[in-house]
């Protein structure tokens, strides 16, 4: 027997305990503030090291990119983001985390149909949109500052 839509509802509700929504917002506003902390940290590291300032530039969202995927691939960084919940999807961090899981995840479907096909499934609806999002600002930029 299929339940109703309203019968379905009152299921889902039952079974889907209540998030606790400040104790939530307050983990992620501190992890990802953390993230950010540690991005500040390797900013003035590579600085101290005379970097030119474009080089730091790239170096520090390299730098973090590289960590979120290690910590990805060592199962770390989905207990960190299980703690801190958008906290660790916002900042650059959680891009880097959702092109590398789907690649491990289908790693034993060889690396062209598995890694290949399947590492940009959550991140390419991200990418192409973004694309098409900072495209439309530009013209909505450039036409305002025209005229």
């Amino acid at each position: 027997m299929k339940p109703s839509n309203k019968e379905y509802n009152e299921i889902t509700k039952k079974m889907s305990p209540p998030s606790p929504k400040l104790k939530d917002s307050i983990f992620a506003f501190l992890v990802g503030g953390f993230i950010c902390v540690i991005g500040q940290l390797f900013t003035e590291l590579y600085t101290t090291l005379d970097l030119s300032e474009k080089a730091v530039k790239m170096a520090v969202p390299s730098t973090l990119i590289a960590i979120a995927a290690i910590l990805t691939g060592l199962k770390i960084f989905n207990r960190i983001a299980k703690f801190a919940g958008a906290g660790t999807l916002v900042p650059i961090t959680g891009f880097a985390n959702a092109v590398v899981s789907p690649a491990i995840e289908f790693k034993n479907e060889g690396f062209i149909l598995g890694v290949g096909a399947k590492m940009f499934t959550i991140a390419g609806p991200v990418i192409v949109y973004g694309t098409v999002a900072s495209a439309i600002y530009g013209v909505i930029y450039c036409i305002t500052t025209l005229f």
